[in-house]
């Protein structure tokens, strides 16, 4: 693939990177390489291998997604300077 001088300041631009003049050769070296790193891993045949969640075999753990308020609701304002109920009382800041 070529990357030319504008490609690598439209990557920059979009990337909100400062490039200077004299950083430009070396991007697009940089560039060069990365997209031939693409193509090499494009061409790896990855049919039939399933995605990993860890590098060990394992299952993840789950639990059921019940809506409930936690059961410590006293817990949450015990320390709180004010309360009323299980809400904090604030002062007030608007007029």
């Amino acid at each position: 693939m070529s990357v030319d001088a504008a490609t690598v300041r439209r990557i920059a631009h979009l990337a909100r990177i400062a490039v200077t003049d004299a950083e430009v050769p070396n991007l697009q070296g940089e560039l060069k390489c990365h997209a031939g790193l693409r193509r090499l891993l494009s061409e790896v045949n990855i049919e039939g291998v399933e995605p990993m969640t860890s590098v060990t075999p394992m299952e993840m753990k789950k639990r059921q997604d019940v809506v409930n308020d936690g059961d410590i609701a006293d817990d949450i304002v015990k320390n709180a300077p004010a309360t009323e109920g299980h809400f904090f009382l604030v002062p007030k800041v608007v007029e």
